[in-house]
Order: C-alpha cells, then structure tokens, then sequence
C-alpha cells in the first residue's frame, strides 16, 4: 500500500483560517459508508442522522498554550518551545526551534524570567526534555505566557484562544485540539441528549505525532506516535450499552476512535482504564466497536485520511473529498466536517 494511494490535490485557498462565528454553522458532508451515497448538509443536522439508542463518543482533552518564545540565558537567542507530552512534573518532551542551539545544559528563559528551563537530553526525532523551574502553579504560568500550538497552514491570528477548544474541553493535556469537536455548542449536545442519544466522554491528549506526515513510501512501514488515553468504567459502561442493545458508536473525531479500538479487546467489549496507544488504522483494518465516524477534512497522504479510508473505503473516500474540493468545502482544522456512517441502518 502506497502513500501515494492517498494523495488528493488541495486549493491553498480551502484552507480554513478562521473559526466561524457559529460553530454549528460549518457545512457537513454525510456519506454512506458503504454505497459512497453523499449529501450536503449543515452541521446542526447531524441530529438527522442519529437516533435514540445510539452512543456519541467525545474527546474531553483540553489543549494547553503549548507554544512558548523564549531565548537562551547565555546569548539571548530566541528559541521556541512546543510541549509535547510531560513526562515527570517538571519535565517535558518538546519540540525546539532551532534545536541546534538548544544542546543538553542550555538554559532557557521565558517571560523575562517567569518561567525558566534547562535542556536534560535529546530524545528521538530530535526532541529535547526539558526541565522548568517556576514559582506558584505551572499550568497558571503557562496559561500567561503559553500560546494555543495552531497548525502551521493557519497563518492568522486566533483572537480568541478558546475557539480551538472544543465546549466539553476538561483535562489539560493536548499539544493539538480534537477538531472534529469544535463544531458542538452546548445547545447541539442538549438537543442529542434530548433524543435519546448517550453521550460518552474519553480522553486522548493529542500529540503531533498524529499529524506528521508519512515519510516512508510503503505505508506498513510507518511507526505512530504513542499518545496518552484514559476510559472511566462509567463511560465504558455506557458504550458497551449502547453496542449490546444494537445501538451505533458514532465517535466524534478520529482521536476517539482511536481511543476506542485501543481499548476494545478481540470479543469487542471496551475496557476501562489508560494507557499509551500507537495505534495505526489504515485499510484492512477490521473496527472492533465502531460504527460511525465524524471527522474533518483531512491532509492529502495523511494517518487520518488512510483511517478514514478503513472505514468507508478509499475510493470513496478519495471521490467524497473531490466532490468536497467541487463544492468548496473549507478544509482541516477550522473548516467543514463529515459524517461516514452506516445510513441504511438510520
């Protein structure tokens, strides 16, 4: 299987800058898994295509202002910082730009001193660990000095650092927001509970290994980063419900559908607890609970387009996309979303 197999040609100019005003409002793309039937909606719709019975898993990460600006003590060369996953306390593994100033005993300073650290070692890919050192609370620190970590194609200025939050955001830990989510406004998730629908919270704090491009031709040869997930019993309990009574796990995001297939053994029950996961779904993959995805659009050659692919197919996938392109979907973070789900069964 080649990366290649996944490569679709994307306008710079559906690229999505900016969150909409309304987050309900972004249009959504609903296709049949598995006939590729489509139809264009708008997001609060998605009440359409679900029912009661049917659980709706959402990721309760939280991003933290993961991007600092800082420069060395010794020659007040600026640095940046991205967190990436904390490893004890006080010690981070980060991305640092540039990294070749940034050797193991470089110290670092950040907010005229508020906040300091000191370079331990560099891990794989380049990444440094990180010790801070700080008075008072380090997540009030960093929420003073800490920007929200955007992904470099949005070049615009977030102005309000909780629209690259989702509004059921609840433990810190996320270097990228689950975007797939940003469309939901309390009123949204009101209405689908009012339906009967269940709503189930997990957390997957998301890295940027998700995001890195495959670097390998063959797509079997490319490694995952692992990222942190947790599954309360009360929330397993609610899925493993749903599925046994015949209703659909309809996973808000990729991050937690992730969550799920890590956590769900061979006879397809979801186990509680935490841990690491590097899954990777790519087609052939066979889903152990889910059923229905809702995700954004995706970058070409991308691990989120190829987990897509496992669920509704690539063809289709790929003629969802063109036809998304045709239509002027607005593309990744802040754009549009889509629904593949089983809808012979709605």
């Amino acid at each position: 299987m080649n990366v290649k197999d996944f490569y679709f040609d994307l306008p710079q100019d559906l690229i999505a800058q900016d969150p909409l005003e309304d987050r309900s409002s972004s249009r959504l793309l609903v296709m049949d898994k598995n006939t590729g039937e489509i139809a264009h909606r708008t997001f609060r719709d998605i009440t359409d295509y679900l029912k009661p019975g049917d659980c709706l898993v959402i990721n309760n990460t939280k991003v933290i202002p993961a991007r600092l600006f800082g420069v060395k003590e010794d020659t007040g060369a600026r640095i940046e910082v991205l967190l990436l996953k904390r490893k004890e306390e006080d010690i981070w593994e980060t991305l640092v730009k540039p990294g070749k100033k940034c050797r193991p005993g470089a110290k670092l300073v950040f907010g005229e001193g508020l906040l300091r650290g000191t370079v331990l070692d560099v891990v794989e890919e380049g990444n440094r660990r990180i010790r801070f050192h700080y008075d008072g609370i380090f997540e009030e620190v960093l929420d003073k000095l800490g920007q929200m970590p955007l992904p470099p194609y949005i070049t615009h200025e977030l102005k309000d650092k909780n629209r690259y939050q989702t509004v059921y955001a609840k433990n810190d830990g996320s270097a990228a927001a689950p975007t797939a989510g940003l469309h939901f406004t309390e009123e949204l998730l009101e209405q689908i509970r009012d339906m009967g629908v269940e709503i189930a919270h997990v957390t997957l704090h998301v890295g940027l290994g998700t995001f890195r491009p495959v670097k390998v031709e063959n797509v079997l040869d490319h490694h995952m980063h692992s990222e942190f997930y947790m599954v309360e019993e009360k929330e397993a309990e609610k899925i493993n419900r749903a599925k046994a009574t015949g209703g659909r796990i309809v996973c808000v995001g990729t991050t937690s559908c992730r969550t799920l297939e890590s956590a769900t053994g061979e006879d397809g029950i979801l186990k509680a607890g935490s841990g690491w996961t590097d899954i990777f779904i790519y087609p052939g993959y066979k889903f152990k609970i889910l059923d229905s995805l809702i995700t954004n659009f995706h970058l070409p050659e991308s691990t989120l387009v190829m987990l897509v692919s496992a669920l509704a197919g690539r063809e289709h996938v790929l003629h969802a996309y063109e036809e998304a392109i045709c239509e002027k979907y607005r593309f990744f973070s802040f754009g549009d979303a889509c629904f593949f789900g089983d809808l012979g069964r709605e």
